[in-house]
């Protein structure tokens, strides 16, 4: 499946080189989505469905530097994370059970 690219002008922050494991692709693929739109979220600092805390944690990770994490649920139910690493080098879009 073919991710596609993210307007700059749209990105808060560095998301580096996109890559998602083959798990979240097969994923993405059954659910008829693509990883676009949820990139696109995450790079806004929508982080999807984490908790208020963890919502909080990534507010602060954006502002000092650390690892982000999104989580969202596919229109087949399934869920996919997106981390962005601490030094903005890579964002990889995974299952919860591939981390």
């Amino acid at each position: 499946m073919e991710i596609k690219k993210i307007s700059q002008s749209k990105i808060s922050f560095p998301m580096g080189q996109i890559v998602a494991t083959p798990a979240a692709l097969d994923a993405l693929e059954k659910a008829g989505q693509n990883g676009a739109e949820f990139l696109d979220r995450h790079a806004k600092g929508d982080w999807g469905e984490v908790g208020e805390e963890d919502s909080k944690s990534n507010d602060e990770a954006l502002r000092i530097g650390e690892r982000l994490l999104s989580a969202y649920t596919l229109e087949s139910g399934e869920k996919i994370w997106i981390i962005t690493e601490r030094d903005r080098s890579a964002s990889t879009i995974l299952l919860p059970g591939d981390y």
